[in-house]
């Protein structure tokens, strides 16, 4: 059986991305599991190459059906002229977008797999005239996805988030009985395709929003008024669901090991515990979509951008769940 042909888009210029990429190049691991497809610009990766004391990329291509191992396809979407490393820029901005919509229409076209992301940097997509805040919204705008939602996988722990890239202040406004049950059972479904700690149905808990998750309305009443019900809803169709789970003790180690995935119901909520846990190898998907998207859970770092010190591991693991999501072996 052929291996699934991966695109994997470069991430911003400025960034740590160029390195990561250029790593992934040179791992055999990843090689044997699929043909990664460096969606990027050559000067971009040869520059970084120099920089970072790596090995320049082996092969380049014009077109898909040119992709027979470890490859870049050369989208020529900017030159090293138009931006400084480790700077943010709107023409890394734009570069960054193009690689993303080109790997999406891959994808859409049946020419790739699945496609795995190098971090994008939010200011500078900004600065381009991007609406879309970051991946998880690019993704679900251009693949018209009707509902969309992330997970974030790690050996150690598993999210799913009802809100991410808002306010604060905005969240509570944001939270429904229906976007909790959708999201809620977009995990339950990435869970049953990865596969579940125990079993074959997914064991999920439900985070609350307060201290103490309300404490029976004590300290604000969204649990009482929309988790609680969301839950009581996800019960009669099915699911083994837990909670409202007081945030503060939901990731200790025994419910952890307990828990197929969480759903959390704000960013930080979630990406605290699995950041301080397992930075490295921590992996980020958008569930909903037509296609496969896996990313890095880490950003940009331009503060070591060009400087050789850039780890991988996640852009690996990343592939590798985007190869076994595939239904590729891995």
């Amino acid at each position: 059986m052929s291996l699934p042909k991966i695109a994997i888009t470069m991430g911003d210029p400025a960034g740590i991305g160029p390195e990561v990429c250029l790593r992934l190049l040179q791992n055999d691991a990843v090689a044997e599991r699929c043909v990664p497809v460096i969606f990027g610009d050559r000067a971009v990766l040869e520059q970084s190459a120099e920089q970072c004391g790596l090995a320049k990329p082996a092969k380049y291509i014009g077109g898909l059906a040119e992709a027979d191992g470890p490859c870049v396809l050369d989208l020529g979407a900017i030159t090293t002229n138009d931006f400084a490393t480790g700077t943010v820029n709107a023409a890394t901005g734009r570069a960054g977008y193009t690689y993303v919509e080109d790997a999406i229409n891959a994808a859409l076209s049946g020419q790739v797999a699945a496609v795995t992301t190098a971090p994008l940097n939010k200011e500078a997509l900004r600065a381009a005239g991007i609406a879309h805040p970051g991946h998880t919204e690019i993704f679900a705008a251009l693949t018209h996805a009707q509902r969309a939602c992330m997970l974030q996988y790690s050996s150690e722990v598993r999210c799913v988030f009802v809100t991410t890239h808002v306010p604060y202040a905005e969240v509570p406004k944001l939270l429904t009985q229906e976007r909790i049950l959708d999201t809620l059972e977009l995990g339950a479904q990435a869970m049953r395709r990865i596969g579940c700690i125990h079993g074959t149905e997914p064991k999920i808990g439900v985070l609350g929003l307060n201290p103490h998750a309300g404490e029976h309305g004590l300290f604000g009443d969204e649990e009482e008024r929309i988790i609680i019900p969301a839950i009581e809803t996800a019960r009669e169709r099915g699911f083994d669901v837990e909670g409202p789970i007081p945030p503060d003790t939901a990731f200790l180690p025994a419910k952890r090991r307990a828990t197929d995935f969480f759903v959390c119901l704000y960013h930080d909520q979630g990406h605290i515990p699995l950041k301080a846990l397992c930075f490295d190898e921590a992996v980020n998907t958008t569930l909903g979509l037509p296609i496969i998207r896996t990313s890095v859970d880490h950003g940009t770092a331009l503060d070591i951008a060009g400087q050789g010190k850039a780890n991988p591991s996640s852009l690996f693991e990343a592939v590798k769940l985007a190869v076994k999501l595939t239904g590729a072996s891995t």
